[in-house]
């Protein structure tokens, strides 16, 4: 019996500005979208879990922010990680260098993840998933503390960025060292978190696409990875967004658009009729394995 592949389709940053939201919402609505994570600290989050609860199919999970954004602590709680406004450094590699040799971050990272996850859980929304801004949640540190608070919270579905090298060089070679090291460091991590993910009895997606494109995920990339599935289980993830039309927009805006694009494709949606795809979200997933 042919076993057809499942496909989480995800938007990443809900919450982050209304922009985000109303493509998450459309994308949703009249794509292929399936599946959002939000950030609780976002600066229109309150719209997203209005719209959340407005579109209960849905499926919604935790965005951990820990760089490149706010925290729900003030800067008096957690001083080693936020400045006086509770802005994470837009460092990543210094961040997460902290965060590793520095016990008084790990102590204070300890208090803002599990803020963060009662924050989603105030918003009364079934948590679908765990993953991470940057997908810092792949962190020694951050992941541990993550894998604690999902099970605490009920919540035993989490992304591992495990993304075929290979594949993306076939599509594009551009950058391809950067890739390649990329690769090597996310593929560790990756064995890794599965290999303490499956102790714990979480599900998590086989392969994950979106990682190695990111900021070039496009149509014809989505077409490509679909095409290309070679795992029952898959996630592929975008960052949409939409502008008025008179907005004069930048290059990451004119991305965000193009992603929203991608998911609301008709082209997308008559290649997952013809494959035999089943399109689904964390929890689906979590109920079929």
């Amino acid at each position: 019996m042919t076993t057809h592949p499942k496909v989480i389709i995800n938007a990443d940053d809900f919450g982050i500005s209304e922009e985000v939201n109303e493509a998450v919402v459309r994308a949703f609505r009249n794509g292929v979208l399936t599946s959002t994570s939000l950030m609780v600290t976002g600066d229109a989050v309150e719209q997203a879990v209005q719209l959340a609860k407005e579109n209960p199919g849905l499926g919604v999970g935790i965005h951990l922010v820990t760089v490149m954004g706010k925290s729900v602590l003030p800067h008096s709680r957690i001083p080693s990680l936020v400045d006086q406004q509770q802005n994470f450094s837009n460092n990543p590699v210094a961040a997460g260098l902290k965060y590793y040799f520095s016990p008084a971050a790990r102590r204070e990272l300890q208090e803002e993840l599990a803020a963060q996850f009662e924050k989603f859980r105030s918003t009364g929304l079934p948590l679908s998933h765990i993953d991470g801004h940057l997908h810092l949640h792949v962190h020694p540190v951050i992941f541990s503390a993550a894998l604690e608070l999902g099970q605490k919270y009920g919540c035993r579905r989490m992304r591992v960025p495990d993304e075929e090298r290979a594949l993306n060089l076939a599509f594009d070679r551009s950058g391809i060292v950067l890739k390649t090291i990329h690769s090597v460091l996310f593929d560790g991590l990756a064995r890794y978190m599965k290999r303490k993910l499956r102790a714990s009895q979480f599900s998590f997606a086989e392969r994950v696409y979106g990682n190695l494109q990111s900021g070039r995920m496009s149509e014809r990339y989505f077409l490509y990875a679909l095409d290309n599935l070679r795992a029952v289980t898959n996630e592929v993830y975008f960052h949409p967004a939409v502008y008025a039309e008179d907005r004069l927009l930048d290059a990451a805006e004119r991305q965000c658009l193009v992603e929203y694009e991608a998911l609301v494709s008709a082209r997308v949606r008559e290649q997952i009729k013809a494959q035999g795809i089943e399109l689904t979200n964390y929890f689906k997933l979590e109920a079929s394995t």
